[in-house]
C-alpha cells in the first residue's frame, strides 16, 4: 500500500480554481488544472515512494506484475488496466469518439505499419486498446452524449431546414441511414456552405427555448464557426447531479461541457474527434466507428447498487470497476479485488492492510496492489475506488 504522487494535467480547457477549491490542491502558477491522473499511464505515471526515493508506478508493476496486478489480470493485460482521473472542465472538450478493442487493433497496426509517429497530430490510434469510461459527478456536470431519436432531432432542426438541403432532406424524412449522411454531412462542410449553415444556427438558436439550444448558445462563446455546434440538436445533453454517474460506450459521440466529475477508463488515449477541436479531424475513420444506436439519457446514467456503505456502479467491461463507500468509525473490510486505487472524496480516511496504516485526506489517493489483502477502511467522509476485479 502506497500513497500516490500524481501529475496533474494543464490542458486550457481545465479550471484554474476548482482542483484548489475541491481539495487545496495550490495553483501558484495560474495554470488550468484540467485533470489529476492517478495509475500507471506510460505518457503520465503516478510515482510512490520506496526505499526513501520516488519511483514510477508504471516500473513497479512491470517489475512486480504478479503481485501488483494478480496472476489473472496480469495475464489479461500488459500493465494495470484502468486510469483514474479527477476532471475539472470550465470550459467544453471536443466532441470525441472512442473505437472498440478490435477497430483500435486494427488502427494501431495499420499507422504503425504506415509509420506515422506516435507524436504526430495526424495519429488516430495511440495505442491497440478500447477506451470505454465512467464519470462520476462531484459537481453538476454537463454533457452531451449518444444520439437523440431521429424524430426528436428533426423536431429541433425543423427551423433550419431553409439552411442546407442535407438538414431538410433529414427534416423530411428522419431515420438512421438519413442521421448518417447528416452526421457525415455537417462534419464534413466547408467554406460558404458552412458559413451560411453556422450563420443561420447563430439567427436560430437566440431565441429558442430548451436545453439543445441552451448548450449551442454556449458553445458558440468558445467555438463560433465550428461544425460540432449542431451536435447539441443530435446529441443528448445530459445533467447529472453530485453522486451521480453516466457511462461512455465505444462509437457513442460525446463531449464534456463544464463541471467537475471522477472519470474511470481503460488504459488507453484513442480519441477520434468530431468537432469542437482545433485538433486533426479524420472523418472517414470517424465514421468507421460510429455507432448511430439511439441512446435515451436514462440508459446512459448508471444506477449504483447499494450494500450498506457502499455504493457500487456496475459497467459493461472489465478493465475497470468503481465504487464508492461512506466511512465509519469502525474499521470494514473493502470486497474491492485486484489491482485497486483509492482516492479520499472527502474527510479523512484511515487504511490498513498487511500491517500498513496510511492516513488520506480529501484530494490523496493510495495504490494497493492485489496481493495486499484484506483492506480495511475507517474514518470519517467517503473514499471512492477504481479496481480490477478478475480471478
Amino acid at each position: 500500500m502506497n500513497r500516490l504522487i500524481n501529475i496533474i494535467q494543464h490542458y486550457d480547457w481545465g479550471s484554474k480554481t476548482a482542483l484548489t477549491e475541491l481539495y487545496g490542491i495550490e495553483n501558484s502558477a495560474g495554470q488550468p488544472m484540467a485533470e489529476l491522473w492517478m495509475g500507471a499511464h506510460p505518457d503520465a505515471s503516478s510515482s510512490i515512494i520506496t526505499a526513501g526515493r520516488q519511483i514510477s508506478l508504471a516500473d513497479v508493476i512491470r517489475d512486480y506484475p504478479q503481485q501488483m496486478l494478480g496472476a489473472e489480470v496480469a495475464r489479461r493485460f500488459s500493465g494495470l488496466p484502468f486510469l483514474f482521473k479527477v476532471l475539472c472542465a470550465a470550459s467544453p472538450l471536443s466532441i470525441q469518439v472512442h473505437p472498440h478493442k478490435a477497430a483500435a487493433e486494427q488502427g494501431f497496426a495499420r499507422e504503425q505499419q504506415a509509420g506515422i509517429p506516435h507524436d504526430s497530430p495526424l495519429r488516430n490510434y495511440k495505442d491497440p486498446n478500447h477506451k470505454p469510461e465512467l464519470l462520476y459527478a462531484l459537481t453538476p456536470f454537463r454533457a452531451i452524449n449518444g444520439f437523440r431519436s431521429p424524430r426528436q432531432i428533426a423536431g429541433l432542426l425543423t427551423p433550419l431546414a431553409g439552411t442546407d438541403p442535407l438538414i431538410a432532406a433529414f427534416v423530411a424524412r428522419p431515420g438512421t441511414e438519413a442521421l448518417k449522411a447528416l452526421f457525415a454531412g455537417l462534419l464534413g462542410m466547408q467554406g460558404q456552405d458552412a458559413a451560411r449553415a453556422v450563420g443561420r444556427l447563430s439567427e436560430v438558436r437566440a431565441h429558442l427555448p430548451g436545453e439543445a439550444w441552451q448548450a449551442v448558445r454556449e458553445l458558440q462563446q468558445y467555438y463560433p464557426q465550428d461544425m460540432g455546434l449542431f451536435m447539441p440538436l443530435l446529441l443528448n445533453v445530459v445533467q447529472l447531479q453530485p453522486g451521480e454517474a453516466m457511462f461512455l460506450y465505444a462509437g457513442t459521440p460525446h463531449a464534456y461541457l463544464s463541471g467537475c466529475g471522477l472519470e474511470v477508463m481503460a488504459n488507453s488515449d484513442n480519441v477520434l474527434r468530431a468537432g469542437l477541436t482545433h485538433k486533426h479531424m479524420d472523418i472517414t475513420e470517424l465514421l468507421a466507428n460510429v455507432d448511430f444506436t439511439v441512446s435515451h439519457p436514462e440508459q446512459l446514467r448508471v444506477t449504483p447498487v447499494v450494500s450498506q456503505d457502499e455504493f457500487s456502479f456496475p459497467v459493461p467491461v472489465s478493465d475497470f470497476s468503481f465504487a464508492v463507500h461512506q466511512l465509519q468509525a469502525v474499521p470494514r473490510a473493502l470486497s474491492w479485488g485486484g489491482p485497486l486505487i483509492v482516492f479520499c472524496l472527502q474527510g479523512e480516511a484511515l487504511c490498513q492492510c498487511a500491517g500498513q496504516q496510511l492516513s488520506l485526506h480529501a484530494g490523496q489517493s493510495a495504490f494497493i496492489g492485489a496481493s495486499e489483502r484484506p483492506l480495511l477502511v475507517s474514518g470519517d467522509g467517503r473514499l471512492a475506488g477504481a479496481y480490477c476485479e478478475i480471478y
